[in-house]
């Protein structure tokens, strides 16, 4: 298809609306409902001027605006093609939804500094538009590091020395490093193609450079963008980053500053190299330069997975899930065919939409709850019932359950690895392997969430799967004390008593007589002597008369000896006194041992606080304390709001469904753009090609690879 260039201010326009919008916001800082307005009007705005250029894109035009020169041959332009549509359409759409919640998150969670969060969102959508809609390297590379000036503010929002800290490695890798390698490739590709403007393809000068400087410039550029899209061993920065607010989190670390990562990285595959360069450009051992990026892509989904699944805290969890998720993108990019590329593009939305209603989700529970730990979380699903909903649905999605968004990008990817090992490389398979593997890996670091909601009871929840635990979990404490006996001995394990010696002795070794007298020597008055004396002296020794040693040993109605051997003090009908050595992680977080809540457990537990309180627990998951109950508190209320994080005394107040839709769950700010993401994830699944996502990536990948390759 060819392109017709339109020349429109369009593009420019979408850049600056929310731009200027943040100057509104900060000058009224004294009205908040007036500041939000200026938030939802320039959102709306913005997405009405991105949605009004699709049609046209759709029918194969490019909307076109330069800014002047930089250099000979370099101009500031800014250009609206397919791919820049998919990005833009996408990040502006969910601004809205974003800007919703955010107004409900803020205030409901009584964050400070409110006008400059909602300033600095203004300007980084302005940056992530710019991405979007950048004409070369060049101006990306100036878009991409005004992003990660602008988000500083909002990773470091909480103004904390964690917060401070999170937000300088975030610059030092994003900006100081990601950066510097992306001008680095972008001065390499302009000394030997002497042109770096974006060409549907690749630049052709590129293809007839020394394949080693090629080769150089293409991984600094992909690393360079990758680094904003979590690639290992450059992730750490993003999990740290989950400090921030949770719309943060949500729609630039799940939407716009990842996304703009990997779009930076579609960018150079499609626009820069082109597809057919990429997997030409050949290394040792049969890899090219778009099996190495793959390489990269499928270890770090697979090493990510493996390290949610270790994550107790949800923000933390949802982190390495999206640097996992990310690399599917960077994996389907190497894969050369159709499938494989439609796959990967497809995955942008996809991961938005399902990524976005987890974060909200995660922001809502905290909101509500003031809970962050999936430990701390058996039985919420009773209180949350849409929120835990949306999240149960959204995590299958992730997982690649059919007629949701993930199942439809994976599905396309899958197609695209196995043609590719069958039609040109085997290496192909690995990438197939590796995919398939992820989605196991998903399944076992969103389950525990989904069972801990809805199928543990707070009052008796048993032991975290994968969370406190070997992987399995436990069904019971592995403390000794626990399973009935007493800790200071070995056979204290099997309900025996400590000074009964060696257990390990045979039975056969004891002598029955020894038995008979100190049975006839417990039997006998305190203060007589069971050996015979007196008159007794002249009957037969019990020696000399058969049996006789077995005479005084109790009986039952048939005669047939039943020795009592229950000669314990300990009372086995009441459990046994837990050891607390604090060496277990059931010290730190009680499982199927006594906890401080539920109906009719420890009542005093809200207003006594536990004895091993520690000051310098600040997060204060497990002891009664930290809980935060007042003593006068009423009990019917359950407290929810009140508490410092997981169920409170009396367990989760229980929201039935119609309650939870009039409200009394959340409020509708944060519950509207909860559903709304959720169904757009759902909608994906099941209609792609309506929601116009499918047909502008067909659209872009048609126009990106050679003929001999095209749509099958």
């Amino acid at each position: 298809m060819t392109e017709a260039i339109l020349t429109d201010p369009r593009p420019l326009l979408a850049v600056l609306v929310s731009f200027v919008a943040a100057f509104f916001i900060v000058a009224s800082h004294r009205s908040p409902n007036v500041r939000e307005g200026w938030t939802l009007v320039a959102a709306v705005a913005k997405f009405a001027i991105v949605a009004s250029m699709l049609p046209a894109v759709l029918d194969g035009a490019v909307f076109e605006w330069s800014l002047g020169a930089f250099l000979p041959g370099i101009e500031f332009a800014l250009r609206a093609d397919a791919l820049g549509m998919l990005f833009a359409f996408l990040a502006s759409g969910l601004w809205i939804v974003t800007s919703f919640y955010s107004i409900g998150y803020m205030r409901g969670n009584d964050e400070t500094n409110q006008t400059r969060y909602f300033a600095a969102f203004a300007v980084s959508l302005s940056a992530t538009m710019g991405i979007a809609f950048a004409g070369n390297l060049v101006t990306i590379f100036v878009f991409y590091e005004i992003l990660s000036i602008a988000t500083y503010p909002l990773v470091a929002h909480d103004e904390t020395a964690e917060a401070r800290s999170a937000g300088r490695k975030y610059l030092a890798y994003t900006m100081f490093g990601g950066g510097v390698l992306v001008l680095a490739g972008t001065a390499l590709v302009y000394l030997i193609a002497g042109n770096v403007d974006f060409t549907a393809g690749g630049i052709q000068e590129l293809a007839n450079a020394d394949p080693g400087l090629a080769m150089l410039a293409f991984f600094l550029l992909a690393v360079g963008f990758g680094v904003k899209a979590g690639i290992m061993p450059l992730h750490q920065w993003l999990p740290e980053a989950m400090v921030a607010p949770t719309p943060v989190s949500g729609l630039l670390h799940a939407v716009a500053v990842v996304k703009s990562g990997a779009f930076g990285v579609s960018r150079v595959v499609l626009d820069v190299y082109g597809p057919e360069l990429v997997f030409d450009l050949s290394l040792p051992f049969g890899f090219s330069a778009g099996l190495v990026l793959s390489t990269i892509g499928a270890i770090t989904l697979t090493a990510a997975s493996i390290i949610a699944l270790r994550k107790d805290h949800l923000k933390q969890r949802l982190a390495y899930s999206t640097i996992s998720q990310l690399s599917y993108i960077i994996l389907g990019l190497g894969l050369f065919g159709w499938y494989g590329l439609v796959g990967a593009l497809l995955h942008i939305p996809a991961h938005a939409f399902m990524k976005l209603t987890l974060f909200f989700c995660a922001g809502n529970v905290h909101v509500s709850t003031h809970t962050d730990y999936i430990s701390e979380m058996a039985g919420i699903g009773k209180r949350m019932p849409l929120t835990m909903g949306a999240f149960t649905v959204a995590s299958l999605g992730m997982a690649g359950i059919p007629l949701l968004a993930g199942f439809v990008s994976k599905y396309y990817m899958l197609i695209g690895g196995v043609r590719m090992g069958a039609q040109l490389t085997p290496v192909a398979y690995y990438l197939v392997g590796a995919l398939l593997l992820s989605g196991v890996l998903n399944i076992a670091y969103f389950w525990p969430v989904i069972y801990t909601a809805f199928f543990e009871a707070e009052d008796a929840h048993d032991a975290k799967p994968l969370v406190d635990f070997r992987m399995g979990g436990e069904s019971r404490s592995t403390l000794a004390a626990t399973d009935g006996g007493r800790a200071t001995d070995d056979a204290a394990t099997d309900g025996g008593r400590p000074e009964d010696g060696d257990g390990d002795s045979d039975a056969e070794d004891t002598d029955p007589g020894d038995i008979v007298e100190r049975a006839e020597a417990d039997a006998a008055p305190d203060g007589e002597d069971a050996s015979p004396t007196g008159e007794d002296a002249d009957l037969p020794d019990d020696s000399d008369i058969p049996d006789a040693e077995f005479d005084d040993l109790p009986t039952d109605e048939e005669g047939v000896v039943r020795p009592d051997f229950n000669t314990s003090e300990r009372d086995f009908s009441e459990p046994a006194e837990r050891v607390d050595t604090g060496d277990y992680a059931v010290d730190s977080r009680p499982s199927d041992v006594d906890v401080p809540f539920g109906v009719g457990l420890r009542d005093d537990a809200a207003t006594e606080p536990s004895e091993g309180d520690d000051a310098g627990d600040a997060k204060g998951r497990a002891s009664d304390s930290d809980h935060g109950h007042e003593g006068d508190h009423d009990h019917d209320d359950h407290g929810d709001h009140d508490h410092g994080g997981g169920p409170p005394a009396g367990g989760w107040r229980h929201i039935h469904g119609l309650d939870a839709l009039r409200g009394r769950e959340s409020t509708w700010f944060m519950l509207g753009p909860i559903l709304t993401a959720m169904s757009l994830a759902v909608l994906l699944g099941v209609i792609p090609y309506e929601m116009g996502f499918l047909e502008l990536i067909e659209l872009i990948v048609d126009t990106r690879l050679p003929e001999e390759v095209m749509r099958p």
